[in-house]
């Protein structure tokens, strides 16, 4: 059994622990107010402007169809995992690395053996994990969250423009958290290029359903104008999405490790007082042995 000393120190630990999981959750609820108010209002424009843009593409003619939205056989892939920084946030990264390895090592297992499947991960813990298993990692936006904002993933998005219509790569994919609340974040795997027509239809009020629209200068310079934009608002929403599961997932980890600190606490406070009660027994009967013996001699 422990002695006193150690329980007593093992307490400390415990409890300055605690203090540092309860000052990270209220950290990450704050963190989380603003992401959750970003993500909010970048839904319903996201929503509307991919509406609009299935609107002016559905009845398009195949010779009007776009670099960006035309299919090439997959032979260079690019996969973009979107993670954090920072860990402390339960099985966030976890779920994100697992989608990515398993994309890549079962839908893009050819392309991976003939080493034409890169990762560009956003945010450090997947692409440290990456590196670390000998993937072909590009770097170039992995700080991406150190000042996130929509300037850096517009930067972004053109890169990915500008190597897909010269053709270095031949499809790209994401993958991100999408944020429904504090304790569920959902692992979505999404083509982003060659733009593909949504699995599901997109929300949009019932109002603008049907509305017909008059393009002026003409639908073919608008879809050139319109598809970029899209993109680049598409991505921005699966980062924001992200930023906003990263702190929802912290917070809920670090109030699942402060309840667990309480209860090891409880566990170890009533070691050291049945410890002490052990000692306080034994000095007793030390003292009445001792007296006995006394008695005994006299």
């Amino acid at each position: 059994m422990p002695s006193l000393k150690e329980i007593r120190n093992r307490i400390y630990s415990v409890n300055s622990t605690q203090q540092i999981t309860k000052a990270m959750k209220m950290v990450a609820a704050a963190k989380l107010r603003r992401a959750q108010e970003r993500i909010t209002q970048m839904r319903p424009y996201a929503a509307q402007l991919g509406n609009i843009l299935q609107n002016l593409t559905a009845s398009l003619d195949e010779q009007l169809a776009t670099p960006l939205t035309t299919e090439r056989a997959p032979e260079r892939i690019l996969i973009i995992p979107i993670s954090s920084d920072r860990g402390l946030c339960g099985a966030f990264n976890a779920n994100v690395l697992k989608a990515s390895l398993q994309l890549a090592n079962e839908k893009y297992a050819a392309q991976q053996a003939a080493g034409q499947l890169t990762f560009l991960p956003l945010g450090r813990k997947v692409y440290d994990s990456l590196r670390r298993r000998g993937y072909q990692v590009n770097a170039q936006f992995v700080e991406i969250f150190t000042d996130l904002n929509f300037n850096a993933v517009k930067a972004l998005g053109e890169y990915l423009i500008q190597q897909y219509e010269k053709q270095a790569v031949d499809r790209v994919e994401l993958i991100f958290n999408e944020f429904k609340n504090v304790v569920t974040q959902i692992v979505r795997v999404r083509q982003f290029l060659p733009l593909a027509a949504p699995e599901t239809p997109i929300e949009v009020p019932a109002e603008t359903s049907n509305t017909d629209y008059l393009l002026e200068p003409s639908r073919d310079e608008i879809i050139e104008e319109l598809l970029p934009k899209t993109l680049k608002i598409q991505l921005y929403r699966a980062v924001l999405e992200s930023n906003a599961s990263e702190q929802g997932a912290r917070m809920t980890a670090m109030d699942n490790a402060t309840e667990n600190a309480n209860e090891l606490l409880k566990e170890l406070r009533l070691t050291y007082n049945r410890s002490r009660q052990a000692a306080i027994t034994k000095e007793i009967l030390e003292i009445v042995g001792g007296a006995e013996a006394l008695k005994a001699t006299s």
